[in-house]
C-alpha cells in the first residue's frame, strides 16, 4: 500500500467514525501576539549563562611494547600496538560541556570529558575563558567536578531541580556544546524515567529525552520550564555518532551527592555499603514467588557482618522500595541506596515467604581496603598495575563479586605493559606461574624474576581467564 494511499484510508475511517450528529468545531482568530507567541527564550535567558564549553588536553608518548611482537600475546589480546613509532609525542584532547552550580566557581561535568586530561580550561557563553582545577572525579556516576580558579563576580549560576517531580511527557531543553560548534539549545520532552542497562556508570537511572544531543553535549544542562536544573547530559543511543532521539541525563538526585561532597572539600564520593548481591526479578521467578509482575530486587547473596546482614536480611528477600521509592530493578536498588546519605538509615520495603516487611538498613561506608596497595614495577606483563588485597568494601566499589582470595587490580598506568595488555581495574589475579596469589606481595615477588614466559589466571567478573604471554 501506498503512503498516499495509506493517508486515505485512514481519512476514510476518520469520516467513518465520526457521529453524524457532531457539531462543528468553533473556531477563533488570536486576539493578540501573547496567544500565537511561543517561546523558551525567558528559559534559556536564565539557563544559557551557566552553561559552558569545557576543553581538556594531555601530551602523552606513544610506546610500542616488545609483548607486541609475540604472535602468543597477539592471539589472546589483539594487536592494540598501533603502528606509532616508538616514542613519538601525541596531544589528545577532548570537548564537553560543563554547568556552573555555585558562585564560588564550582563546575559539574562528565567525568569522561576531563578523564586523563592534565589540562583543562572552560569558556563561558560569552567567550571569556577561565583556568580551572580538578576537584572531585567520581568514575562511578561518570561525574566530575571542577573549580574555577579566579571566578568573575558577575558568574551566572543554575539552580538544582528536583529530579524526582520530573514526569514523562514534561518539557525540557538541552544546553550544551554539540560538535565543537557553540552553544546550542534543543528542545523535547522527558521520554522515560529510571532508565537502566545503558552501562556507562554503575548508578543506572537515567532520564530519557528526546532533545537533540549529540558529541560534546555531554555534561552539559537538561533544564525544565524554570530554568532548573535537572540532569546532566552524558549518553546518547546512536548508530551514527549524531542524535536519533535517544538521550540519557545523570538526575540531579545524584548529581547534588557529587557537588555535595566537592563542597565538603572531599576528592571522593563516600556512598553507603550495602553488602548483598542483587538479582533481577524474570518473569519465571515472578512466578515461582507469586508476584502480581516482576519488579524488585532478589537477594541472592550477603556478605558476612555488612549493614545487610546486621540488619537481618537473608538470601530470598526481594527489596521492591527504599524510602517509600519503588524499586524496579538491582539497578534502581543501587541509584536509590546510593543516593542517600552517610549516617542514619534507610527503610526498605521487603518480601519475604509472602509477608510484607519494612527493615532498617544502617547507612554507613564500606570498609576502607586498600592500605597495603602497592604498584607493581618489574618487568612482566603486570608492570604500572596499583593492586590491593580484595575486601569486601572493595569488591563493593568495583562491583564485583567477592572472593576469599586474590589480589585486585584498582588502577593501571595509562601507557604501561598492564594497560597494553588489556587488564582492567576490578581484574583479580589469581596465580601467576603457578603460584597462588593471596596478597600484593605475592605478586610482586612473583613478578620480580624475569620469565620467558607467563602464566596467569585472572577472574573477571566471574569468569577465570588463563592466559600465556612470552616475555
Amino acid at each position: 500500500m501506498t503512503r498516499s494511499s495509506l493517508l486515505l484510508a485512514a481519512s476514510l475511517v476518520v469520516a467513518t467514525l465520526a457521529p453524524a450528529t457532531s457539531q462543528p468545531v468553533q473556531r477563533q482568530a488570536p486576539q493578540s501576539r501573547a496567544e500565537v507567541q511561543l517561546s523558551f527564550a525567558p528559559v534559556v535567558r536564565r539557563a544559557a549563562p551557566a552553561v559552558v564549553n569545557v576543553y581538556g588536553a594531555r601530551v602523552e608518548q606513544v610506546q610500542n611494547h616488545p609483548f607486541f611482537d609475540d604472535p602468543m600475546f597477539r592471539r589472546f589480546f589483539g594487536d592494540r600496538g598501533g603502528q606509532q613509532a616508538p616514542g613519538r609525542a601525541e596531544v589528545a584532547r577532548s570537548l564537553g560541556s560543563g554547568v556552573i552550580v555555585d558562585r564560588s566557581g564550582l563546575v559539574i561535568t562528565n567525568n569522561h570529558v576531563i578523564q586523563n586530561m592534565t589540562e583543562v580550561k572552560i569558556a563561558l557563553a560569552d567567550r571569556r575563558e577561565f583556568e580551572v582545577d580538578i576537584v572531585l572525579r567520581d568514575p562511578r556516576t561518570d561525574l566530575a567536578v571542577l573549580r574555577i580558579r579566579t571566578p568573575p563576580a558577575d558568574l551566572a549560576v543554575l539552580e538544582l531541580g528536583d529530579s524526582d517531580a520530573l514526569e514523562v511527557g514534561d518539557i525540557v531543553l538541552a544546553i550544551g556544546n554539540p560538535f565543537g560548534v557553540g552553544q546550542t539549545v534543543t528542545q523535547g520532552i522527558v521520554s522515560a524515567l529510571a532508565r537502566s542497562q545503558v552501562g556507562v556508570t554503575d548508578y543506572q537511572s537515567f532520564v530519557q529525552t528526546d532533545a537533540a544531543i549529540n558529541p560534546g553535549n555531554s555534561g552539559g544542562a537538561l533544564v525544565d520550564m524554570a530554568g532548573r536544573l535537572v540532569g546532566v547530559n552524558t549518553a546518547i543511543f546512536s548508530r551514527s555518532g549524531g542524535s536519533h532521539g535517544i538521550g540519557f541525563a545523570i538526575p540531579t538526585a545524584m548529581v547534588r551527592v557529587v557537588i555535595e561532597s566537592a563542597r565538603a572539600g572531599s576528592q571522593t564520593v563516600q556512598r553507603p555499603w550495602f553488602g548483598a548481591r542483587l538479582q533481577q526479578v524474570t518473569p519465571d521467578v515472578a512466578e515461582s514467588l507469586r508476584l502480581a509482575r516482576p519488579a524488585g530486587a532478589l537477594i541472592v547473596s550477603i556478605v558476612p557482618n555488612s549493614p545487610a546482614a546486621r540488619a537481618g536480611l537473608r538470601v530470598g528477600d526481594l527489596i521492591t522500595a527504599v524510602d517509600a521509592h519503588p524499586v524496579e530493578s538491582p539497578d534502581g536498588f543501587g541509584y536509590r541506596f546510593g543516593i542517600r546519605p552517610i549516617g542514619g538509615n534507610a527503610s526498605l520495603a521487603v518480601t519475604r515467604a509472602g509477608r510484607n516487611l519494612v527493615v532498617p538498613v544502617a547507612l554507613e561506608p564500606a570498609p576502607r581496603g586498600g592500605q597495603d596497595a602497592l604498584t607493581i614495577t618489574g618487568a612482566s606483563p603486570f608492570q604500572g598495575a596499583r593492586v590491593a588485597t580484595l575486601s569486601p568494601g572493595m569488591a563493593d566499589e568495583l562491583r564485583i563479586s567477592h572472593r576469599d582470595q586474590g589480589v585486585v587490580i584498582i588502577a593501571i598506568e595509562p601507557g604501561s605493559p598492564a594497560a597494553q595488555v588489556g587488564l582492567q581495574p576490578g581484574d583479580v589475579v589469581v596465580g601467576v606461574n603457578g603460584r597462588e596469589i593471596a596478597a600484593p606481595e605475592d605478586l610482586q615477588q612473583a613478578t620480580a624474576q624475569r620469565s620467558r614466559l607467563w602464566r596467569f589466571q585472572i577472574d573477571r567478573q566471574g569468569q577465570v581467564i588463563n592466559s600465556i604471554l612470552g616475555g
